[in-house]
């Protein structure tokens, strides 16, 4: 969060709380601005299966974290917890793939679960941008 403040022409100090994922004004209740700057035009929310998502950076996870959106998923709407975002490029010869970046706590509580899909907005991409992600890394993708 980060708080602005701003000294008004009465002398009062107003103080603003904003998100720094959209750098809007937000409640932490209010799950519907938790975007990220990826998706934030994206409403559509996909069930993709966990095992066309391509993860190619290993995650650094903290455990509790984990352990947290795992109860959520258990015992709350699945809906409280935000999708991820995919980027979803198409190959030279047409073939779909689906890469991920972040969400990293979020797809391994899924995982752990053992859900076959994951809630996702998928973030129309090219093989330009995922080179951005990879470098010299980047696969032909076909």
């Amino acid at each position: 969060m980060l708080r602005l403040r701003h000294v008004t022409k009465a002398g009062r100090i107003k103080v603003s709380v904003l998100s720094r994922r959209n750098m809007s004004q937000s409640s932490p209740c209010d799950v519907k601005r938790n975007r990220s700057i990826h998706s934030d035009n994206v409403e559509e929310v996909h069930n993709v299966p966990m095992h066309v998502i391509i993860r190619p950076i290993p995650p650094v996870l903290n455990e509790l974290k984990v352990q947290s959106i795992m109860n959520t998923i258990q015992t709350a709407d699945v809906g409280v917890v935000p999708p991820i975002d995919l980027l979803w490029i198409t190959g030279r010869e047409g073939g779909n793939y689906y890469y991920s970046f972040g969400g990293c706590h979020r797809f391994a509580a899924y995982q752990r679960l053992n859900m076959s899909s994951i809630p996702a907005k998928l973030i129309r991409s090219n093989v330009s941008d995922l080179s951005t992600y990879l470098g010299a890394s980047t696969p032909d993708l076909r």
